[in-house]
């Protein structure tokens, strides 16, 4: 697998493609209006010195099957960073934005930053389904069994749910709406309905997803190596100079953008 394969928000994707393994397998039809998809990591560092892998995440929750406990994950706001050693494999199901709310029963605000014991939320038939996917060694097999314990727990379509994904979506596929008034006109609700909506089925603000969509086109064109025209691209994602485009970057990322660039 190529860095560029890994995805956006995965940081220095090039040396990770050395370290792990990542697959992606799309959702049963039944289980598409709750899951984007399931995303597996394998490792194998026997020998090799462990990896810190950093993340800029998305607006989404997580359930991840893993040792030594499966977990549910919130909206990541800062920089995610997980540490690799040994080999192992994990499965992930990572759900639509919005589609947690009616698992969780409460604002998915709550979960923000936040890693849970998947077992608070489902109770100890997770264990249980987390041991059944994690002695599979076929993908395939591995998001069968996930899928088979997600049927067991999914509730009905919640329409407000699926409205902040379709908004979540609209933010990263429209490169031209740069402001939260934008965002909700274009949406069809105020600017503070649009708020309400993304802490109660996002998990993180509508300012935080315009941000962070920007952040990861800024490392995906910093990823390209030297010789980007950091102003024009500043401009481009709406910022009023690169110096803020580079506050921004380095804030979230820990390095500015060019040296980014240069590593």
């Amino acid at each position: 697998m190529t860095g560029s394969e890994l995805g956006r928000g995965v940081l220095h994707p090039a040396a990770a493609a050395s370290r792990f393994a990542l697959l992606r397998r799309e959702p049963a039809a039944d289980l598409a209006p709750f899951v984007e998809y399931h995303w597996i990591v394998r490792w194998d560092l026997r020998g090799r010195a462990p990896h810190e892998q950093q993340v800029l995440a998305h607006p989404n929750v997580h359930l991840v099957f893993e040792e030594p406990v499966a977990a549910v994950y919130g909206v990541n706001r800062g920089l995610f960073s997980r540490r690799l050693e040994g080999a192992g494999q994990v499965l992930g199901v990572r759900f639509r934005p919005g589609a947690f709310r009616p698992l969780l029963g409460a604002p998915v605000l709550e979960l923000a930053d936040r890693m849970v014991p998947a077992a608070e939320l489902f109770g100890p038939a997770v264990a249980e389904a987390g041991r059944a996917v994690l002695a599979e060694a076929d993908p395939a097999a591995m998001a069968a069994a996930a899928e088979a314990f997600l049927r067991g727990v999914l509730p009905e379509p919640h329409p407000a749910a699926a409205q902040a994904a379709e908004v979540v979506d609209l933010i990263t596929r429209t490169p031209g709406l740069l402001r939260v008034d934008q965002v909700a006109a274009a949406s069809g609700l105020s600017v503070r309905g649009l708020q309400r909506l993304f802490a109660e089925y996002v998990g993180a603000g509508p300012k935080w997803v315009l941000r962070r969509a920007r952040l990861h086109e800024a490392a995906a064109r910093a990823e390209q190596g030297v010789g980007v025209d950091w102003a024009d691209l500043a401009a481009g994602l709406g910022y009023a100079d690169q110096a803020h485009l580079v506050r921004d970057f380095t804030a979230a990322v820990g390095s500015s953008p060019a040296r980014y660039a240069r590593r």
